[in-house]
């Protein structure tokens, strides 16, 4: 036992000596870089393309300030007086906790893994509870089974209900588990946690989580931070880190508003009633949206956005819990990065901007203006982050080359910036980071738009499942005007952009207006 921790000992100093040099070998190429760039490349600051990109860069830098503030609030000083009565509240009364698990197409290894979690947990719950466990394969039910009986044994505390149901997508696996929920009659402050099966949720989860839904009958469900287990490569461990990093410092500055911006599908804690509401079991079952274009079309992915447009609309909070930690299994869809990057993107942007558009309709008064805003810059900033990087390119090509090299010092120190901050969100930091993040901004914001006139083509990564409406005529006329406005778009942003750095005449000019 002494050896293998003085391993991992060892293997933790290796790793903190190989990002400190990293970190070090970067700084010293961004101060060379800087000494090295021609005086002329300097001279360009002040230049037109600089005020052109001026104010959305204090736009943006300031929006993204404000969320660490606030992350920084909510984490130091706001959350630690909910956890503190929450705690109080749980020892006070104990509620009957359902631990809801879909499971399709993971592997034993990590279904077992989940369950076992799971168990664990049940067992760990102030009161009684029951694990619920949607499945599809017999096998799955069979392991299921047998970890119950080896983990809970000859004891009354923990129940397991096992719905199986055909494999026709996670929606489905939901509803017919709610439904078995709802079949035994739960009371108002039971819980419920719904776990996607590749999730492995801490033991303590009921007793650290429940008793913040006595805080306030108003409070809906709540979630909490993720930690990932990649199995890939060291560029799929380090893109994941980052982004369960930003998460957490969003979830926390939206959290002092009392309303996140998604209810993941990962782990999320509901109230017994709400998820027993036939409304919202058919909002997650059945949920679609009419488009003024594409028609009427069905969600296949996006479940957890469905869920909480429900609670949005009908008024309910929502917490953040970042003291609570669940572990995802992550498996990417595909060895090479930018193709599994953005095979995921398209879904994970794809169910953001599908409900996007109806959360906005319920206004500021309903949802409160920060959580309104927020969702209205979602649908902004896929076309603000590229600003930056295509005036750049304008730039560099019509005006001087210089304007590159600028732009590249710029990204290099911003987004280093950006890596330190994260800092207050999680003990170390890659050196990878910079150069993800601006990946991030660029190819994740043109996946956006692509997505953005696209929003009837859904398919999810796992389960190889496309929906019915995208399997049936590839080419129809819808997929060509989808094409057509989305290159219209880019030429008229493209324009704009052109106007703004003198590189066109200005409109006036072609009117022949003096």
């Amino acid at each position: 036992m002494s050896s293998i921790r003085e391993s991992a000992g060892n293997t933790g100093s290796v790793r903190l000596s190989e990002s400190v040099w990293g970190h070090l070998l970067y700084v010293v190429a961004v101060v060379v870089f800087a000494i090295e760039m021609p005086a002329e490349a300097y001279g360009m600051i002040g230049g037109g393309f600089i005020g052109a990109v001026g104010f959305l860069a204090i736009w943006r830098y300031g929006w993204g300030f404000l969320h660490f503030i606030r992350a920084l609030v909510y984490r130091r000083w706001v959350f630690p007086r909910m956890r503190k009565v929450a705690d109080g509240m749980v020892s006070m009364q104990a509620h009957h906790a359902y631990l809801l698990v879909t499971s399709f197409r993971i592997d034993a290894a990590v279904t077992a893994r989940v369950y076992k979690a799971a168990f664990e947990a049940a067992l760990a719950a102030p009161g009684r509870a029951t694990v619920v466990a949607s499945l599809v394969e017999a096998g799955d039910q069979r392991l299921v089974k047998a970890l119950y009986h080896s983990i809970c044994k000859d004891q009354d505390k923990v129940d397991l209900v096992v719905v199986r149901i055909a494999g026709t997508g996670k929606r489905d696996a939901l509803a017919y588990g709610f439904r078995a929920i709802a079949r035994r009659s739960p009371s108002r402050d039971d819980v419920v946690a719904v776990i996607d099966g590749d999730s492995i949720v801490p033991s303590d989860l009921i007793g650290k989580c429940a008793g913040f839904f006595q805080l306030d009958p108003q409070i809906g469900a709540l979630t909490t931070d993720e930690a990932s287990e990649v199995r890939g490569s060291r560029i799929f461990q380090e893109w994941y880190t980052l982004r369960f990093a930003q998460r957490h410092t969003l979830m926390s500055s939206m959290g002092l508003s009392g309303r996140v911006l998604t209810l993941t599908g990962r782990m999320s804690m509901f109230r017994a009633d709400i998820v027993c509401d036939p409304t919202f079991i058919s909002q997650v079952e059945l949920d679609y949206i009419d488009h003024w274009r594409l028609g009427r079309f069905k969600f296949l992915t996006g479940d957890d956005k469905s869920s909480w447009f429900w609670l949005l609309r009908n008024g309910y909070k929502m917490v953040y819990v970042p003291d609570m930690v669940v572990m995802t299994v992550e498996d990417p869809p595909t060895t090479n990065f930018v193709s599994a990057a953005a095979m995921l993107m398209v879904r994970w942007f794809g169910n953001m901007l599908r409900t996007n558009s109806r959360a906005l309709a319920l206004g500021p008064k309903r949802i409160g203006l920060f959580t309104w805003w927020a969702i209205l810059d979602q649908r902004m900033s896929m076309w603000t982050s590229l600003v930056g990087f295509a005036i750049a390119m304008i730039a560099s090509f019509f005006i001087s080359g210089y304007v590159f090299l600028l732009y590249a010092l710029w990204i290099l120190v911003s987004r280093y910036v950006l890596t330190l901050s994260l800092l207050a969100a999680r003990p170390r930091v890659s050196v990878f980071y910079p150069f993800l993040l601006y990946f991030n901004q660029i190819f994740g914001s043109l996946v956006k738009v692509h997505i953005t006139f696209r929003l009837d083509r859904q398919k999810w990564t796992r389960q190889k499942t496309t929906s019915a409406r995208a399997a049936k005529r590839p080419f129809a006329a819808s997929n060509a005007m989808s094409a057509y406005m989305h290159g219209l778009s880019l030429v008229a942003f493209l324009t704009v952009l052109a106007w703004s750095v003198d590189v066109l005449p200005t409109p006036r000019a072609f009117l022949f207006f003096p």
